[in-house]
């Protein structure tokens, strides 16, 4: 009889040293996704600024004004010179 309460006195202190209990920080993964979906809600709002910003259409604007100043120039009715 001593020898079956000791054996279960061993397995339950192996038992317990050996399985702790698990620290789980699911707070820390929710806060995790919450910054991750902000990121790609930055992303994306940054994206639709760059693709409606006015400054985009400055390259076209300055094609279409060098072509207006290559014509003014070949036909005689002003324009600046490249140099």
């Amino acid at each position: 009889m001593k020898k079956a309460i000791l054996s279960l006195a061993l397995v339950f202190t192996f038992a317990t040293t050996f399985v702790s209990c698990r620290d789980t920080n699911k707070a820390d993964d929710a806060q995790d996704v919450v910054d991750d979906v902000n990121d790609a809600l930055d992303d994306a709002e940054d994206e639709v600024k760059d693709m409606t910003d006015d400054d985009a259409t400055d390259p076209v604007e300055n094609t279409i004004q060098e072509g207006v100043n290559e014509i003014q120039e070949n036909t005689g009715t002003g324009g600046t010179d490249d140099v």
